[in-house]
């Protein structure tokens, strides 16, 4: 069953036809796939010939393991010789080297209108940079938005609000959420997801040695999770445990796990100075689940579970995301859109006796609009401006300018 995920279709059509590759990049099973599948559906609603649409995916048993670009190429330009123009639908694209050449010579050709997706960020290294200056956009797909996962169960019989409690608990990957999983069965699902990406994307690729010290670090990033912390705080804690791990090697896997995209930084941005800063980072995860599928599910993590889900949506909608520092105050985020601005401070509940959340905001200088988010109904309101909403209402809005 394809459920359709209307804003990446919305996202990919305006370059139909456009002389750019455009490269879908995310996460393994996030839906990149599906996405590609509704693509071929509007090409051919649109009246182009089936026979014109050419779609490849590179992990199939039916491609040769060890198919080179030269090959590659080849079976491409046979298989359109009869058409004047065709579509390249080119799934997982990074598993063949070399594949940049590839699409540079396609695309020169003229003849082709090219798409492709990966689980890597090699997706975009120096080499497409090089071979396709100017010529590329990136379409970045996440997991499913809330808006998404309400789509996904049109046919449950439960509230909305509960529906956000199971997306709360069980994330947002379209492999879980089409069924009905117990929640033990929904981490299993993730975890393999999550090896997979580890074992095959990282510690083979990278022909890392150590990996119990690898999982190591990933099991810290992952616990800290919506937590600033460096390298140097990595090695600390390495160190307390009798382990030892150079700073460099450190920032190697920050970056790996980056580039297969289970993790996201978030920098901080000085409020005062206007300027982007370069320590003590935060990271969030692909999705809420990975941390379930190593840590389990423990009410603690709900304030960090919440970050990370209003840090998504953020991106899902476009927008560079930071982390504030006022002074010696800090503002979950800070994020920008062109010329448009939000700040919002997420907590699960506003505390008692202290306005700490909403006074941080109150001393940002600007008319920017700004936001508490919360998962208490009873602390929604609006104080001197500030908008206090539940998470549900946040998620679901449509605009927050």
């Amino acid at each position: 069953m394809i459920i359709n995920r209307h804003d990446y279709i919305e996202a990919i059509t305006p370059f139909i036809g456009q002389p750019l590759v455009k490269i879908l990049s995310g996460v393994r099973r996030c839906g990149k796939s599906t996405i590609f599948e509704m693509l071929k559906e509007k090409l051919l609603a649109s009246g182009i010939e089936k026979k014109c649409i050419i779609c490849k995916r590179y992990t199939d048993m039916d491609i040769a393991q060890n198919i080179t670009a030269k090959q590659m190429y080849d079976e491409l330009v046979c298989e359109s010789k009869d058409n004047e123009y065709s579509y390249l639908i080119l799934d997982e694209i990074q598993e063949i080297s070399g594949w940049e050449k590839v699409v540079n010579s396609l695309l020169e050709k003229g003849n082709f209108d090219i798409y492709v997706t990966g689980s890597n960020s090699k997706l975009m290294s120096s080499e497409i940079s090089t071979y396709l200056t100017g010529r590329y956009v990136q379409i970045p797909v996440y997991t499913l938005s809330f808006r998404e996962y309400l789509q996904f169960k049109s046919k449950s019989q439960l509230s909305k609000r509960e529906l956000l409690n199971e997306y709360i608990r069980f994330g947002g990957f379209p492999v879980v959420a089409l069924n009905e999983y117990e929640s033990n069965t929904a981490y299993q699902i993730v975890n393999g997801i999550y090896y997979t990406v580890v074992s095959r994307d990282i510690v083979n690729r990278h022909r890392i040695h150590k990996q119990e010290l690898f999982d190591r670090v990933v099991k810290y990033v992952v616990e800290n999770t919506g937590k600033t912390f460096s390298a140097n705080s990595i090695s600390k804690f390495l160190k307390s445990e009798n382990r030892q791990l150079s700073n460099e090697s450190i920032y190697n896997y920050l970056r790996w796990l980056e580039q297969a995209f289970i993790i996201y930084p978030c920098r901080r941005y000085d409020l005062q100075g206007k300027n982007i800063l370069k320590t003590q980072e935060k990271y969030y995860l692909a999705d809420i689940s990975l941390k379930y599928a190593l840590f389990g599910y423990n009410r603690n993590m709900l304030d960090a579970v919440m970050e990370n889900i209003v840090y998504l949506e953020l991106k899902r909608r476009g927008y560079d995301v930071y982390v504030g520092k006022l002074g010696t105050k800090e503002i979950d985020f800070v994020a920008i859109l062109r010329d448009e601005k939000i700040y919002v401070q997420v907590c699960v509940q506003l505390p008692e006796n202290s306005d700490r959340e909403t006074k941080n905001l109150k001393d940002i200088q600007d008319n920017y609009p700004k936001y508490v988010v919360t998962l208490n109904d009873l602390d929604v309101g609006n104080d001197e401006g500030i908008k206090i909403v539940h998470l549900q209402d946040f998620l679901l809005q449509n605009r927050w300018i």
